[in-house]
């Protein structure tokens, strides 16, 4: 069984006081094990980059527990030092410095890190062959695409080899092929070095490149899967659809243009997505027979 990287009990996080209160985070309750390559879903406002802030240490909580390779968040001592050694980030917007050369911004995370500026140069190197820009490792950022800078910022990223990568919309600004590659990218790193990757999105194709879905709405979780097939994915987000929704309803007036034995065969696969994404989503022992 693999250790437990992330647990986070009764996470709320409230902006505000009063009739302005914002509750972006409700009672969050999750676990995630070493080594897992996961999405959090969602539409924006749900508290879903919230959430990766609080795990990143980038802010703090209102009420509840976030427990991160061991240290529980609230009571770092030098929470500096813990985002550079356990945690790397890839956000929207690559945030290369713009003076900088793609090997000296994949070496800035190194700084301060007692590595000799031999070994960070080398360090910067072998992570640019990662991502495949070793050949242009003295370019500056703006003679790169958007996706070779973010493949740079994934690098940046990886410098000081962390346990997690927490990547905020990483495609956001990409196109689709560009985007394809930087999830074929973190895919290919977890896998590889077994690194954690949590990925937030609104995007499914995004999602659908992970191992796990996990779906929030109004700051809380509605839904925690495994991603086995695509497809079933797809019929998952169908059933939850407004279409779907009047699909499996049998009650509804019919729909137009099928036949109700072709609506009845819908009805029966959407139900059994259904029902299957509610157990996925169910605690373990709420599943033993």
């Amino acid at each position: 069984m693999r250790e437990q990287l992330i647990r986070i009990s009764g996470l709320t996080k409230v902006y505000g006081s009063g009739e302005t209160a914002v509750h972006a985070l409700d009672g969050i309750e999750l676990t995630v094990e070493e080594g897992e390559f996961l999405a959090i879903m969602g539409p924006s406002g749900c508290g879903k980059s919230t959430l990766l802030n609080m795990i990143g240490a980038l802010d703090q909580p209102t009420e509840g527990e976030v427990w991160v390779a061991g240290e529980n968040l609230a009571r770092l001592k030098n929470v500096d030092a813990f985002r550079a050694q356990t945690v790397g980030f890839v956000f929207q917007l690559h945030n290369l410095l713009p003076t900088l050369t793609a090997r000296e911004n994949v070496e800035t995370p190194m700084q301060g890190q007692n590595i000799g500026a031999h070994k960070r140069r080398a360090r910067a190197l072998d992570l640019l062959k990662l991502v495949g820009l070793e050949d242009r490792a003295d370019h500056m950022p703006s003679q790169f695409s958007g996706g070779q800078r973010q493949r740079i910022a994934v690098a940046r990223a990886l410098a000081n080899n962390p346990r997690l990568i927490l990547a905020d919309e990483p495609t956001g600004s990409l196109d689709s092929q560009s985007g394809e590659e930087i999830m074929a990218l973190l895919g290919e790193l977890n896998r590889t070095q077994g690194t954690t990757v949590l990925v937030v999105t609104h995007d499914r194709r995004v999602a659908q490149a992970t191992q796990r879905i996990v779906r929030m709405h109004d700051g809380r979780i509605v839904e925690d899967h495994r991603l086995l097939d695509p497809m079933e994915e797809d019929l998952r987000m169908l059933a939850r659809s407004k279409l779907g929704q009047a699909i499996l309803n049998e009650d509804d007036m019919p729909l137009v243009n099928i036949t109700p034995e072709e609506e009845a065969v819908l009805r029966q696969v959407l139900a059994r997505i259904d029902g299957a994404g509610e157990e996925a989503s169910a605690p373990a022992d709420a599943r033993v027979n």
